[in-house]
């Protein structure tokens, strides 16, 4: 089990090479920025994302929404059906 000490508690962003503390706004900036560059580069049917079975029914709805609507790639699935 992990204790207190070993938990992250800030995000951690790749500057050459290195890893290195983050505010919350750089790291959600990066990855917008990577998912953004994926899809412009190779068209949103290379974004995929997977929900959880144990959230909210409307989590799972924005997570597809988001997937479908920001995104525009149907790949979306979930462990719903287990």
């Amino acid at each position: 089990m992990a204790t207190q000490e070993s938990r992250l508690i800030t995000p951690l962003v790749r500057e050459n090479g290195r890893l290195r503390p983050a505010t919350w706004d750089e790291a959600l900036e990066r990855a917008a920025q990577g998912f953004r560059g994926a899809v412009r580069n190779n068209g949103p049917q290379t974004f995929g994302l997977f929900s959880c079975s144990k959230a909210t029914n409307e989590m799972n709805f924005l997570a597809q929404k988001f997937a479908r609507v920001v995104i525009g790639s149907n790949n979306i699935d979930s462990c719903n059906r287990t």
